[in-house]
């Protein structure tokens, strides 16, 4: 059974590029253009694991943690923030309000794939 990873990203670029890199690895990918989608996609699938971006409209990524974090269905969830936002300070918050890391956008794919496999082996 393939691992599902639900990406949040309001890139398309960004989206296409983290599908095709998980994907290869054997991963099925679920895509959300908002936190608001993401959240509506999440009982309707079984994920294992969520990448999301923080600046998006509607709902952020802080507000998409935030949530899952607040479901006891999700809460074991591992999330992985990527952003642009790369100072001490944003990675500080991603991670104190439930992120288990943080990428800064860009990104090698080696990282990315790295990372995931840190949580789904």
């Amino acid at each position: 059974m393939k691992k599902v990873i639900l990406v949040a990203d309001d890139s398309p670029t960004i989206r296409k590029f983290v599908t095709f890199s998980l994907a290869a690895k054997g991963f099925k990918i679920v895509s959300a253009t908002d936190g608001m989608e993401a959240l509506e996609k999440l009982p309707s699938i079984n994920v294992d694991l969520i990448i999301t971006d923080l600046n998006m409209p509607n709902v952020d990524g802080f507000e998409l943690i935030k949530a899952v974090r607040e479901n006891n269905a999700y809460e074991d969830v591992p999330i992985i923030i990527l952003s642009s936002l790369g100072s001490e300070k944003d990675i500080e918050k991603g991670l104190s309000i439930g992120a288990n890391s943080y990428l800064v956008k860009p990104f090698d794919p080696k990282k990315i794939n790295y990372e995931v496999s840190k949580y789904l082996s």
